[in-house]
């Protein structure tokens, strides 16, 4: 008699707890921690956010061999889509994510960056660079990524050093960019920067904003051309660069080159399949991985063994920022043994990360959840492959500038 009470307090013990366990009631007694994952899987920007997904993929066995912490992926596609990204934010916190990690478009970030402070839930940054991410005073949102600001202020340093490396001197560009979130956060960064870089030659003598997920560029390359400047400075995204080099083809303009001071696309692996031997000499200024870190040689290692017919180079700023964002949710999550929201976000603002794979300084957050010291390269494509042509010292090979196919007009 006694034995069946006892069993049957037990049953119902273990069907309250299994009762209350959706609600998040026993979150904290998780011996994982689980991390949702918010990347564009679909969409306008599908293979971009596929391509970060490899980075979390391989994340969970990387970093329970390296810190002995077990996480749990929770994806989901905000399928390039900002109410999307804000709706899945909302569902996965609901489900129990720990932490949170994404979403590499600044307005899908954004708006994922509201719901996890209302929530009081960590946000981890991979890719965005909108500067109002970590301008708002949010105690829970955290990036590991430059603002637009940084990338421009690199990204016209490079190009400084690209025309001095290749004794050239350009003196016009016509200013073509997205009017997403964004290419206007680059655009105000241009804006405000490039006037004070005296030593660099141009002048942009036209800009040209277009919809980033326009199917017909016609127009808008028909007026770049007419503006009759030497070089393309571009800030694209994926697709419509695609779009923009076929239509530069097909209307036959051959500027010097085309230079992004910090704009996704032209290295990605869509661009070479799709462009052929159009993807080459494109230039891209953008934060990139060391593939002499240690670190770099155990995450591409991981890489090829999930991905054994892909190349890491292709992926290698996606998977590097993707990375890292979960390594800072681990390394986060180690050190408060805890899975306790408010808990974790205080271990987060005390990251010192030193071994990495990104180039730069190691990953410490100031107190706005913002990385400072964060480098670029010189990115240029070759034989459909991406290759770090600046600076000297980690330079794989010498950039070609003006590019074979220039014509002076």
């Amino acid at each position: 008699m006694s034995f069946d009470r006892r069993r049957f307090n037990q049953t119902l013990a273990a069907a309250t707890i299994s009762s209350l366990a959706p609600f998040g009631i026993v979150r904290a007694q998780s011996s994982k921690l689980k991390v949702g994952v918010l990347l564009p899987r679909s969409g306008v920007q599908g293979f971009i956010g596929q391509s970060c997904q490899k980075g979390a993929d391989l994340a969970p066995a990387v970093l329970r061999e390296m810190l002995g912490v077990d996480i749990e992926l929770m994806n989901a596609d905000t399928e390039s889509n900002v109410d999307t990204a804000r709706t899945r934010a909302e569902r996965l916190i609901q489900e129990g994510a720990h932490v949170l990690v994404g979403a590499f478009d600044s307005g899908q970030t954004a708006a994922i960056a509201q719901v996890a402070e209302q929530r009081g839930v960590p946000l981890v940054v991979n890719v965005a660079a909108a500067p109002q991410i970590t301008e708002q005073g949010y105690k829970f949102v955290f990036r590991n990524f430059q603002t637009a600001i940084d990338l421009v202020r690199n990204g016209l340093d490079l190009i400084g050093d690209l025309f001095l490396a290749t004794h050239t001197v350009p003196r016009t560009a016509v200013y073509m960019h997205v009017n997403d979130t964004f290419g206007q956060a680059m655009t105000r960064g241009i804006g405000a920067l490039l006037p004070r870089r005296t030593q660099l030659p141009f002048k942009i003598v036209d800009t040209i904003s277009y919809d980033p997920a326009a199917r017909d560029l016609t127009v808008e390359i028909s007026k770049a051309k007419a503006s009759g400047a030497d070089f393309l400075l571009l800030v694209c995204r994926l697709n419509d660069g695609i779009l923009l080099r076929r239509e530069m083809v097909k209307q036959r303009w051959n500027p010097m080159g085309i230079i992004s001071p910090g704009s996704p696309g032209m290295y990605e692996e869509q661009y070479f399949k799709t462009l052929g031997k159009y993807s080459d000499y494109s230039i891209s200024n953008v934060p990139w991985y060391n593939p002499k870190a240690p670190l770099t040689k155990i995450v591409e290692k991981a890489f090829l063994k999930q991905n054994p017919k892909d190349k890491m180079v292709f992926h290698a700023l996606n998977v590097g920022f993707t990375f890292e964002a979960l390594l800072v949710a681990a390394d986060a999550y180690k050190r408060a043994r805890s899975t306790d929201p408010k808990t974790l976000a205080d271990a987060i603002r005390q990251t010192n990360i030193t071994s990495k794979m990104t180039l730069g300084a190691p990953i410490k957050f100031n107190a706005k959840g913002q990385v400072e010291g964060i480098d670029s390269a010189c990115v240029q494509n070759f034989g459909g492959i991406p290759r770090v042509v600046l600076p000297a010292a980690a330079a794989e090979t010498k950039p070609v500038f003006p590019a074979p196919y220039f014509k002076k007009t």
